[in-house]
């Protein structure tokens, strides 16, 4: 947490803006403060500030679970980890008195208005960087699950080059960018693939199953603004129509079996047993 609906939730609210903040694009930053140093991954903090400094912020995206700031002059990238979150504030106040951040504010980008950029990471495993170029933090992250490069015939041959257990191959970032524990549980249930899966072990039908899951997921995440699980990230809804995930003990919506939670992996990961049948069972 967050994952892909999640990032891209916070993404489209700092690039187009909402009610209450203005959109980041064509800010300038003025100013960086960082209350925290181990947050910078790179470069050094001293030349991330003085990198970052005069730079005018051009886009907002998203890569996977990273957000990507491209600057007139280089990128900006975060990693919101497991409770990070990015926004827009005021700074100052009616008489252009400085507001103070909350003390959980480990980057502070100042803006040449009365706005700033924040990146509150209470559990401090967030990360941001300054680099010339975005591919060297992106190379090694797998498709984007809702482009057209990721197809169905692109994941059963992926699936059947792997050999590994399902549920931490889709977690894995080289495999696909921007799944994690939530989406890889629900999109496992709709798809009826057990988590212990062997990969290779896969029809072409069940990888149209999978594929088809993981877009229509990831879709309904991000058109319900992602789940709220905590006090982290709010605003989310689709917490409120998961079908397994955090339901363990609960009835499968389908079926009207009880929901199993099990370790894959060191995660917790929740299915219908009757509907996403163990492969044990089945010898």
């Amino acid at each position: 947490m967050p994952e892909l609906p999640e990032v891209e939730t916070i993404i489209r609210r700092l690039r187009d803006g909402t009610q209450d903040q203005p959109s980041i694009l064509s800010h300038v930053v003025q100013s960086v403060e960082i209350t925290w140093n181990r947050i910078i991954a790179e470069p050094d903090p001293q030349t991330f500030q003085e990198k970052i400094i005069g730079k005018k912020i051009q886009d907002a995206r998203r890569r996977g679970k990273f957000l990507h700031f491209p600057l007139s002059e280089g990128h900006l990238i975060g990693h919101l980890r497991m409770s990070g979150d990015m926004h827009m504030e005021i700074r100052l106040d009616p008489r252009g008195n400085p507001i103070p951040p909350d003390p959980y504010d480990r980057v502070i980008l100042n803006f040449e208005s009365i706005w700033r950029l924040t990146f509150n990471n209470v559990r401090k495993f967030g990360r941001m960087w300054f680099v010339e170029d975005a591919q060297s933090v992106f190379n090694s992250l797998g498709p984007e699950p809702l482009s057209s490069q990721f197809t169905s015939e692109y994941l059963y041959e992926k699936l059947h080059a792997a050999n590994r257990q399902i549920k931490p191959l889709l977690m894995d970032q080289r495999f696909i960018a921007g799944l994690g524990n939530i989406y890889t549980d629900e999109s496992l249930f709709h798809a009826k693939i057990h988590p212990l899966r062997k990969s290779d072990s896969l029809s072409k039908n069940e990888a149209r199953r999978l594929h088809n899951a993981i877009q229509r997921t990831l879709k309904e995440g991000i058109q319900r603004f992602g789940a709220s699980l905590d006090w982290i990230y709010q605003g989310g809804e689709f917490q409120n129509h998961f079908t397994v995930y955090q339901r363990e003990g609960e009835f499968c919506p389908v079926c009207g079996a009880k929901i199993v939670k099990i370790a894959v992996g060191q995660r917790g990961t929740h299915f219908c047993p009757k509907c996403q049948v163990d492969p044990a069972a089945e010898k």
